[in-house]
Parts: C-alpha cells; structure tokens; sequence
C-alpha cells in the first residue's frame, strides 16, 4: 500500500497532515467537553466556535448559519426532510434525476409517504432541462433541491440562477454542494440560496463531520432532539476532533482554491488529454467546458469498466467506475442513464478524480498504463469479437 496513486478523491481524500496536526490534541489532552461549565471544557467550545467562523469564511456567510452534522448524507437528510416538515400544505419536491443518492433516495421515499416529486432531466452533456424546471417549480413547491457539481461528471449546475428562479416562486432552495466545496468560489451572503450541504471528508478532513448551512430565517425542523447543542437544531455531544478537522480543512481550501484551478485542472486535462490520444473509441462524459477543475468521466466501448479498475488496481492505481453495477445487477450509473450514454460506452466508464497531492508522475505513469490495459480488455470483449 505504499506506492498508491490515488485518483478517487470525489468518493474520498487524503486527510491533509495540517488537518491532523490540529485535530489531534483533541483526542489527546484536550478532550473536555465542550458543554461543560469548567474552564477546561470552555477552551474547547471556543476551538468549536473558530472551525464554525472558518467554515463560515470559506462559504461567504454567518458562523451561526452554519450547523456542524456527521456527514453529507445528514446535512441532506436534515434539509429536505426538515423542509417540509415546517411546509405541511406544500407537497411538492423538484430534484434532478442526476443526484447523488444522499437526495434521490430520500426523495422517493418521500414519495412513498405522498409527497410529488419531480426529477429534472438532462441532456447528453448533463445539463439541466432549464425550460422543465421552470415549468415544474410552483405555488404547491415547498423545495427545491439541486447539486451545486455532480460527483460522476463533475458538471456543475447553474445553482444561483435556480435559488433565484426558487426564491421567485415562494419554494426553498437546497443544493448538495459536496463537490463544489473547496474546488470553486462559494459566497452565499448575497445569493438565494437557502441551505448549503457539505462533507469533510471531500476536502481533506476525515470522515464523520458535515456541515449544514442554514440561511437566517430559514425554517428547518429539528432533526435530532436532545441537547442544546448545534443552537437547539441537533442535539449530541459534538464530534469535537472532527469539528476542528472540518475548520482547518475549510481554512486550508481557501488558501489553496487557486490550485486546485491550475495545477488540478492541468493534471486532470494531462491525464484526459492522454487517455484519449493513445486509446480509441472512448469520450468524456458531462459537460467538458463546465466542470469541476478535479473530474475527468471517461467512457470506454464496449468493455467494462470495473475490468479496467481491476486492472488498474494491480498497478496500485485508484480511480472508480462510472458504473453502479452490483452483484446481479447490470445497471449502468443512474447519471450516465439520465445523460442518454450508449449502453455500450456506460459500461465502460472511469471516473478520474484529482487532488492536490496528484503529481504529473503519477499522471503520465497511469497513461502508460492505460492503452495496454483497454487494449487487453477489448480482445476478450464478446461486442468487439461479434463486430458489435
């Protein structure tokens, strides 16, 4: 496990030595409680109230807008659910057929329970049908939730223009911004938009800390009841260490978000550029002018994609597939479904996710590797062999 290149990091990062470094006294010496009337437990509140003022500064809002949860996942839960539990005669939802599951996955049981929901759809290059979503959004709306960036093809949503068009319509907007975070400019003081999703552990702090934003004024039901914590809005002590983990990684992602759109967003065109040059028959997925500066989805006829992740995998490469196949199951991903992908090249997607800590030797070592392993997989393909 030594020599990994380490090309997921939209499903998780590398937690950064300065994140550890200022977390750890809080599993060590520090660990008081931060709710307790002593000294030694006060230090520890104001260490919490600092991470919420630093995730505040990377977001462009309040430190008391901000709410600190376990995960993504949570910080979804908590604003959709949440919503419409302060919006009794408003029974309608309108999403986006290309979320992450963390949205879509609570929507439809919302469905099962009687609300309408409505998933927008997208075009080839995994745009928004903005015509659909203006037509969907109405008085009966009470939400309206949409992902800043998409965790597949890293193709980012027009998320203000639709807070706007939300706000207008009397509906609250909500985006899972889970990708978006520390890879593009956020500033919320004056935008529409009403509640914000993130995760630690997509910006180099560890998994099991979230954060919600939560516009002032804005009507959310209590998600977890208990204590005072979290401004009587979620109950439980605090994950302290991964709090101050969360503030310092939010604090890091500002200083370096100018990277992350040149050295990123080189490595990543480096590595397209190159995957595509020396293997044929394969294309981007999303739209490649509008995207996160990390994210490159590349679809590869007729083979399968998790044969190229294991394959790559022998040469200590982590990267993921584009497809949601399980055991029993081929069905390709449910973006690549909605985007309109031939089922011949949604197979055979690879998703490339970069980070800071990716080096243009870990780059040109996995274009070496690239053409031989596709090359390899589509003399055994049955579509290649039947001339499909």
């Amino acid at each position: 496990m030594d020599n990994i290149i380490f090309l997921d990091n939209n499903a998780t990062t590398r937690v950064a030595p300065e994140v550890i470094e200022e977390m750890l006294p809080f599993l060590t010496d520090r660990y008081g409680n931060p709710s307790s009337m002593h000294t030694f437990g006060g230090s520890v509140a104001r260490k919490i109230n600092e991470a919420r003022e630093r995730v505040a500064s990377l977001l462009g809002c309040e430190p008391d807008e901000i709410l600190f949860t376990s995960c993504g996942t949570e910080s979804d839960n908590t604003a959709v659910k949440g919503t419409l539990a302060m919006y009794a005669t408003k029974r309608k939802v309108v999403t986006t057929r290309v979320e992450h599951p963390a949205v879509l996955a609570t929507c439809r049981d919302l469905e099962r329970q009687g609300y309408s929901v409505h998933e927008i759809s997208v075009n080839r290059g995994g745009q928004l049908d903005m015509d659909e979503l203006g037509i969907r959004i109405d008085d009966n709306t009470a939400l309206v939730s949409v992902m800043w960036a998409n965790n597949e093809t890293g193709t980012i949503f027009p998320v203000e223009q639709i807070a706007e068009l939300s706000k207008a319509r009397g509906a609250v907007f909500h985006t899972d911004a889970v990708q978006a975070i520390g890879k593009i400019p956020i500033n919320l003081k004056n935008s529409a938009i009403d509640l914000l999703s993130l995760s630690g552990h997509k910006l180099h702090a560890p998994k099991g800390v979230g954060a919600l934003f939560v516009r002032r004024g804005t009507r959310v039901a209590t998600f977890m009841h208990g204590g005072h914590q979290e401004f009587g809005r979620r109950g439980g002590t605090e994950n302290v260490p991964g709090i101050i983990a969360l503030g310092k990684a939010c604090q890091m992602a500002q200083k370096y978000m100018e990277e992350e759109n040149t050295k990123v967003r080189l490595l990543r065109d480096r590595l397209e550029q190159g995957i595509l040059s020396s293997c044929p028959d394969c294309f981007v997925n999303g739209d490649v002018t509008n995207r996160l500066p990390n994210t490159s989805n590349i679809s590869f006829e007729f083979i399968e994609g998790e044969s190229i992740l294991m394959l790559l995998d022998q040469f200590g490469i982590c990267a993921s597939s584009g497809s949601a196949c399980t055991s029993g199951s081929l069905e390709p991903s449910h973006v690549l479904r909605a985007m309109g992908v031939p089922f011949t090249a949604a197979h055979g997607s690879v998703r490339y996710s970069l980070s800071r800590y990716n080096t243009v030797e870990e780059i040109d070592f996995t274009i070496k590797q690239m053409a031989p392993i596709v090359n390899r997989l589509r003399q055994l393909s049955p579509f290649v062999q039947s001339g499909v």
